[in-house]
């Protein structure tokens, strides 16, 4: 059987240049290298955005705090001058500030505050021992809530003002019936928040503490009592201004000394203005109280970082 040889000139295909599909992969001729590939073009230069809250000019925040007192000062002042408030009314500003320089150098003034600061002081002292312990045996024991909520919840529904009368009959008409006012009004407050303070606090941290072998004396210490620590901060602040609220009411009650004696004076000689100062300085006096109050906040609550506002 005859063979056929190939011509000597051709040469077998390269089968490297075949793909899986049988067709022949063309490759170009070789060039000179590439250089290397041009970079971006250079953009605009980026600034950065500056928040609007930051752009506005900063003005000082006790200028801003005042802003509102100063206005409704000069809002008085205007009705007083144009005749809209006349002086058996409301009393302009001007004689406002001079009535009040005349009771502080004559010395009432003084002795009126230092008489109601002692009534609000025991008041407040008595009101927030019974308020705490009522709270820490309600909210630390079951048994504590069975026995004391329900009470406390009933008796703080009913006003306080109108228990005057009890308490009249009770102590008499001196110095222990106030000061009963001033407690009761301090007591309830205080305990809804000292307590829900207690049972807010979370119970995986309660579980961490049991874990690390804490005592229930030291859960309650190290655990509970710092994390009731801010309701009971919010208790007492309103704890205080109530206390002014039952102040007004309690030195109605045959009172011989005090701002609201002064008070009822000025109401028996129809002086408005010698009323609006006795009211100015209530006013003041809880501010103080007020400011008092946050500043132990902050040192007490260090530890506790809170939006503070922008």
């Amino acid at each position: 059987m005859p063979t056929r040889h190939a011509p000597p000139h051709a040469s077998a295909p390269d089968i490297s240049r075949i793909n899986k599909n049988g067709l022949e992969q063309r490759t170009t001729a070789p060039g000179p290298e590439p250089g290397p590939e041009p970079g971006p073009e250079p953009g605009p230069d980026l600034v950065a955005l500056v928040p609007s809250s930051r752009r506005r000019a900063r003005v000082p925040r006790w200028l801003r705090r005042t802003s509102g007192p100063l206005t409704l000062l000069a809002l008085w002042q205007l009705l007083s001058a144009t005749g809209v408030l006349t002086d058996d009314v409301l009393a302009p500003p001007g004689t406002i500030a001079q009535v009040a320089g005349d009771l502080i150098s004559d010395g009432s003034l003084q002795n009126a505050m230092a008489v109601s600061l002692q009534r609000v002081a025991l008041g407040l002292l008595f009101g927030t021992v019974v308020g705490t312990a009522l709270a820490l045996v309600s909210g630390l024991f079951r048994i504590g809530e069975d026995l004391v909520d329900a009470s406390v919840q009933m008796l703080r529904t009913v006003p306080f003002v109108g228990l005057i009368p009890l308490f009249i009959i009770w102590f008499g008409i001196g110095e222990a019936p106030k000061i009963a006012i001033i407690t009761l009004g301090v007591t309830f407050p205080l305990y809804l928040n000292v307590y829900a303070g207690i049972r807010g606090v979370d119970a995986q941290l309660i579980e961490a503490g049991e874990s690390l072998g804490l005592s229930r004396w030291g859960l309650v210490r190290h655990v509970i009592l710092p994390g009731a620590l801010p309701g009971a901060m919010t208790g007492l602040r309103y704890s205080l201004g109530i206390s002014w609220l039952a102040l007004v009411f309690a030195e109605q009650v045959n009172a011989d000394s005090g701002l609201g004696f002064l008070m009822v004076q000025a109401r028996d000689f129809l002086r408005t203005d010698v009323i609006v100062v006795c009211l100015v300085v209530y006013a003041f006096l809880g501010l103080t109280a007020d400011f008092v109050v946050r500043t132990l906040e902050r040192l007490l609550l260090q530890w506790r970082p809170t939006f503070t506002g922008r």
